[in-house]
This record gives C-alpha cells, sequence and structure tokens, in this order.
C-alpha cells in the first residue's frame, strides 16, 4: 500500500490522465469529471464492473488487470489511490518515465479549484450525507458540483459537474488525503480510530481531524453526540462550529425519530423553530446524517424548511441499503457496512422495517489486519442484531493473507454456534440462505469487498427453490 504524497506538485495542465484503480468507487468518479473537462483517460483495475463498462461507454480507455504496456506514450499525469502496492508495473514505469503522479484526493483538488468546497469526512455516514446534502441542494434548484464514493440514487451517478460554485465531495480520512482539500465548510459526521495502520497512533488519528476541522475557512459543522467528536471539539480552532445530533445542547436537533413507509420521519430544530421531516431510507443513523446535511444547508443560507422538505429527494446510494430483490417472499439488501459500528446501524435500520420477519445477515470480512483486531466485535454485534449470520472468507483487498486469520474468527466467537454458519464458498453460501430464509425474512449482505456480487446467487437460489415449490423445474 502506498501513502500520498503531500509534496507532490498538482500540474496545471493535464491532457491524458492515467488512472491505476480506475474502478473504485471514488476513482471513477474523478476519471469522469476528467473526460467531461475534455480530458484524454485511460486506465487499468484488476476487474471489470460497472464503473469500467461505464467508463468506456463515455470514451475511457480501460485495461483489465495491471500491466506496463497500459501506460500509453503521451500519458503525462498517473492518477493512483492509497490501495496500490509500490511494485505496480504501471507506476513503476510512469516514475521512470517521470510522469506526474498525484493521489486521486489531489486530482479532485485539481477539479475543485476555485470552488467553495465543502468536504465530508467521518468514519461512518459520509457516503450517504453527502448524497443527501447534493439531493437537498439540486432539490432546492441548486447546482452544485460532487464526487462521492457511491452511486447517488437521485441523480443516477457518484458525480457530477455543475455550474455553481459548490464542490461537495466525500473526503477520506483513512489515509490523511482529506487534508489537501482547500475547505470551506467542513463536515465531520463522527470520528472512530479505524485507520491506525496508516496514523500509528489514535493522536494522530485526531489531531488530523483537528487540523482538518480548523483549516475550513467558512464553519465546521460537527457531530454534538459522537464521543470522539465531542472531545476533539474544544481543540477546534474556529469562530463557527456548528453542532448536530439528538442532544438537546446541539445547534441543529434531530427527535422524534420513528420508521415510517419504509424510511424514516423526524422532527429537526434549530432557532427555535421546529419542522417535520422523512427520508426515503430507514434507521435512526441516517435521521442524524440527515440532521448533519440540514446544519450545513444552514450555513449556506437555506432555511431550515426548506433544507429539511428537501431531503425527500435522497432516494439512498448504491451499497447503503439498497433493495436487490425479493424472491418468495424474501427480501434482499446490499449494505458497505464493514466496521462493527456501521454493521451495527444497518441491522437495526432493518429490525425497522422487517416487521415480524427474521433478519440473516451475509457478512463478508474485509481485510486480514481488521478482521484479525475486530473479530470479537463483529461476532458480538452480528449475534445481538441478526436472528442468523452466514460468514464468508475474507476479502483481503490490499493486504497478504495472513496465516490463521479466516472468516471462521467471527464465527467461532458466537456463544450460540446455531446462530452463525462459515462458508468460504459462495455457492454453499447461497444454498445456506436459501435453506434459512422463510417468507417474510430480511436478507442483507455486508461489507465493503465484492460481496455485492453474490447477491445474484442467492436470488437464483431462491428462485430455483421457489421454481420447485410450484412444480417448474
Amino acid at each position: 500500500m502506498i501513502s500520498p504524497d503531500a509534496n507532490a506538485q498538482i500540474p496545471t495542465q493535464i491532457s491524458h490522465a492515467h488512472f491505476i484503480g480506475i474502478g473504485g468507487s471514488g476513482m471513477s468518479g474523478i476519471a469522469t469529471m476528467f473526460l467531461e473537462q475534455g480530458i484524454r483517460v485511460s486506465g487499468s483495475d484488476r476487474s471489470a464492473s460497472d464503473y469500467t463498462e461505464t467508463l468506456q461507454s463515455l470514451g475511457a480507455t480501460v485495461h483489465i488487470g495491471h500491466d506496463a504496456k497500459n501506460l500509453a506514450d503521451d500519458v503525462d499525469t498517473v492518477v493512483v489511490t492509497s490501495a496500490l502496492w509500490p511494485d505496480n508495473p504501471e507506476l513503476v514505469l510512469a516514475k521512470e518515465r517521470g510522469c506526474n503522479i498525484i493521489h486521486r484526493s489531489q486530482a479532485l483538488v485539481w477539479l475543485t479549484r476555485g470552488s467553495r468546497v465543502i468536504a465530508v469526512a467521518g468514519a461512518h455516514g459520509k457516503t450517504t450525507s453527502t448524497g443527501m446534502l447534493a439531493s437537498a441542494l439540486i432539490g432546492n434548484g441548486a447546482d452544485p458540483s460532487v464526487v462521492n464514493g457511491g452511486v447517488i440514487q437521485s441523480i443516477a451517478s457518484n458525480q457530477h459537474l455543475g455550474e455553481d460554485e459548490e464542490f461537495i465531495v466525500e473526503a477520506d480520512e483513512s489515509d490523511g488525503s482529506f487534508l489537501f482539500y482547500d475547505t470551506a465548510i467542513a463536515l465531520i459526521t463522527n470520528v472512530d480510530n479505524d485507520h491506525l495502520d496508516h496514523y500509528g497512533t489514535a493522536e494522530a488519528f485526531n489531531a488530523a481531524f483537528v487540523s482538518f476541522a480548523s483549516r475550513a475557512s467558512e464553519a465546521v459543522v460537527i457531530s454534538g453526540d459522537d464521543e470522539l467528536a465531542v472531545a476533539l471539539t474544544p481543540r477546534i480552532t474556529h469562530d463557527n462550529i456548528v453542532r448536530f445530533g439528538r442532544g438537546i445542547h446541539n445547534d441543529v436537533r434531530v427527535s422524534d425519530i420513528v420508521g415510517l413507509d419504509g424510511g424514516t420521519s423526524f422532527t429537526i430544530s434549530a432557532d427555535g423553530e421546529s419542522v417535520n421531516g422523512w427520508i426515503a431510507v430507514p434507521g435512526e443513523h441516517n435521521a442524524i446524517n440527515a440532521a448533519g446535511a440540514v446544519a450545513v444547508m444552514r450555513v449556506l443560507g437555506y432555511s431550515l424548511k426548506d433544507a429539511v422538505a428537501s431531503l425527500r429527494n435522497f432516494g439512498g446510494t448504491k451499497r447503503r441499503f439498497d433493495f436487490q430483490g425479493e424472491v418468495r417472499g424474501v427480501r434482499v439488501y446490499d449494505d458497505y457496512a464493514h466496521h462493527p459500528v456501521e454493521v451495527r446501524a444497518a441491522l437495526t435500520a432493518a429490525r425497522t422495517v422487517v416487521g415480524n420477519g427474521r433478519i440473516i445477515a451475509v457478512h463478508q470480512p474485509h481485510l486480514y489486519s481488521r478482521t484479525l483486531a475486530m473479530h470479537q466485535q463483529f461476532a458480538q454485534v452480528l449475534e445481538s442484531c441478526a436472528d442468523h449470520t452466514i460468514v464468508l472468507a475474507v476479502d483481503g483487498a490490499r493486504e497478504d493473507p495472513v496465516e490463521g486469520v479466516t472468516g471462521e474468527l467471527v464465527s467461532n466467537d458466537f456463544v450460540n454456534p446455531d446462530a452463525v454458519e462459515y462458508h468460504s464458498g459462495w455457492d454453499t453460501a447461497a444454498a445456506a440462505v436459501d435453506r434459512v430464509a422463510r417468507a417474510g425474512d430480511f436478507v442483507i449482505t455486508l461489507g465493503c469487498g465484492n460481496v455485492n456480487r453474490i447477491v445474484p446467487q442467492l436470488l437464483a437460489a431462491l428462485a430455483t427453490d421457489s421454481d420447485a415449490d410450484s412444480g417448474d423445474n
């Protein structure tokens, strides 16, 4: 894995940009914006995806697999992610040629030059919050630019190049790159020490958040409930700090949170005024995310009424509580949750809409390091919040396998062994879901790896059983 180089020179002009890892959720959005600005774009990724196919349809040259020959002779700028290894053949050749090599966050800095940047950071909820904020602004007639880590349903894309000066970015704290932006308004959803592999210590991680917030030129909008965010707030040197959350001490307060019509209703209060609202996604955590978006809208000058009302335009983001289909009365959803806090939030939200049915979680552990550090926490959350859990093999992503670290670390930590199954193969996992699920149940895949790709197998297994029951086999 490589770290972003804060000293890298961001070029003034770019004619041909090559993205190594172009199919990533953030990289693909930036690459699309480069195309829209008339820049030639090429790139590579380890596997094809909807993102790579869309980029190809827009005119990008996309290679599947990493190879030095993918780097065309006229490439002047190479865009990389922190997930790359230093010996990536395209990166090695780019260095030999003397190409401009910039991190994806620095490519986004290039795109946001001259804009009023609204940077959304936090351990959990930043993709959803970015989508909410973009949807709210567009719903009020604005035309902001946005780059998000997931597809925003209301605009059917993970990016939009708008005409207004506002530019909303999902700012990644995992590698420190959120410090690169010329931020006007900083939105911090929460703070959770989840990236110590980069920072080394919790204090270094916390100091980065303080620096990120203190650099904002206009305002800091921060959770007034999250324990670490509250602890760090006194260290932020800023004259305009706006707190949001459930507590009565918050400047923008959310209350009366109730699951309604498959979504969530709530009341948001500020400056003695209260407005009822509704969003099309379930869960208390999403109502709190909505309060953060409303707080930013108020900083931008919108009334509380208009800010809350416009959140109805938010239809969710892909891979965040994303409905995939229903077979035999069994609903199947997909969620990006890959940290115990996120898993708890997703399953708690599921409980508000499942009714009398059961929740069957299909959990793919992400990263060997995280699995080793947090397998007990994952087991506790899954066992307490789901009725049955299928644990898959670890998605190692950028990490090399670690001996003894498998999904069984999670399943073996369950107190009740009957509530969990470990399946290293997806075929047997799909068969297990088919065996366990019954009408009214709610199946949800959980993980930020490729676990969403098991969904077609789950639906097919359920459908095959349905066909057998109806005699259509």
